[in-house]
């Protein structure tokens, strides 16, 4: 990508707080580009689609409330990384002290997603850019795949609804019928978005594609355009959140209040005498217990996707820089165990909290039931 124009304004503030440099070239012009937010209708084959597409639309705005809070970061990296180059170079830094070792400079996918525009002070993301664009094909392939339904399904339409078909026959075998029609939109509609959102951040350019700068090393992209879905953490956190809401509020609707705290601190089992006493305190103590592991599960859920997905993308980029001239050819295995990667972990997200809603939704005596 040829270089562009230096925009003096680009960093200059971010440089002047931090460290009241002088004279260091400020990076290449980031482009910054606003897309609209394309309101659409999910998938409707069979059921009401208005959760799912208000499911959609929380987990596509959620990622930008956090950032607000750090406009400065990207511009605070990109003063580090030139206070770093400069340095590497053998170029004297003014106000720095002459044996400071300077820090090597990074490779790999950055940890944080790169903020590409701000409209009306709202923070736009290359990873929010990416679960938009994954939203809109998915609300168009449906639409495309349910305008003329036939009785006899073909093309798009069989498709569609043979991974409907699916998705439902798979969660009916673990949360019985009756669950699987109240959370079905659901778990349905994270699963699509987690494995699609996997496999669009594995297309060639999403990560590589971008504003950057000539080093010594190569060319290297400051500013991705994309970056994929799920290698940010603040949307694996905000689908963890939404789930964790939901599963409040489907222990209330199935159990009730008063059984949803039976279901946690009450004792399992008939007893009389001072033996009720001792297990009414030890299931105390083990609701409390259980209480702290509800309340971790959306941190485990979160980082479990996040972790593998960020991981994965980092071994692309290190087998392809693994030998020079080789960079299109040593990662292609990798790409396949990535493409089954994403389908195993859209797969896990889906059955935990599949099974998390069973542990507290089921009524006494339905579990043993449950497959029926």
């Amino acid at each position: 990508m040829p270089t562009g124009t230096r925009d003096p304004m680009l960093h200059t503030g971010a440089m002047v707080t931090m460290c009241d440099l002088q004279g260091i070239r400020d990076s290449e012009v980031g482009l910054k580009r606003c897309l609209p937010i394309t309101a659409g209708r999910e998938i409707r084959l069979k059921l009401n689609a208005k959760p799912a597409l208000l499911l959609l639309a929380v987990l596509l705005v959620i990622p930008g409330v956090g950032l607000s809070f750090t406009p400065d970061a990207a511009a605070q990296q990109g003063s580090a990384t030139s206070v770093n180059e400069a340095a590497g170079h053998g170029k004297a830094v003014p106000g720095s002290s002459s044996g400071e070792i300077p820090e090597q400079e990074e490779h790999g996918l950055p940890q944080k997603a790169v903020e590409i525009a701000r409209p009306f002070g709202f923070p736009i993301t290359n990873s929010m850019l990416v679960s938009w664009i994954v939203a809109l094909g998915l609300i168009v392939f449906a639409q495309l795949a349910t305008r003329n339904m036939k009785r006899v399904p073909e093309g798009a339409q069989n498709f569609l609804e043979w991974l409907v078909e699916g998705l439902y026959r798979v969660l009916e075998g673990i949360l019985g019928r009756h669950l699987t029609e109240r959370t079905f939109w659901f778990f349905a509609t994270i699963f699509i978005f987690i494995v699609v959102s996997n496999w669009v951040g594995l297309i060639p350019g999403v990560g590589t594609v971008g504003w950057g700068r000539q080093t010594a090393q190569g060319f290297k992209i400051d500013q991705p355009f994309f970056r994929g879905v799920n290698a940010d953490v603040n949307m694996t956190f905000a689908m963890a959140l939404v789930f964790f809401a939901c599963w409040i509020v489907w222990a209330i609707q199935e159990v009730g209040l008063s059984g949803f705290l039976k279901e946690l601190f009450a004792p399992k089992g008939e007893s009389t005498g001072p033996l009720k006493i001792l297990l009414m305190v030890v299931f105390f103590a083990a609701g409390c217990l259980e209480i702290i592991s509800i309340l971790f599960r959306p941190i485990s859920l979160s980082f479990r996707l996040y972790g593998n997905i960020f991981a994965g993308e980092n071994m692309l980029e290190a087998m392809a820089r693994l030998v020079p001239g080789f960079g299109w050819l040593i990662p292609i295995p990798f790409y396949f165990l990535e493409l089954l990667m994403g389908l195993v972990q859209a797969l896990v997200f889906m059955l935990l909290t599949a099974v998390f809603t069973l542990l507290i939704c089921q009524h006494e005596g339905e579990s043993a039931g449950a497959h029926h």
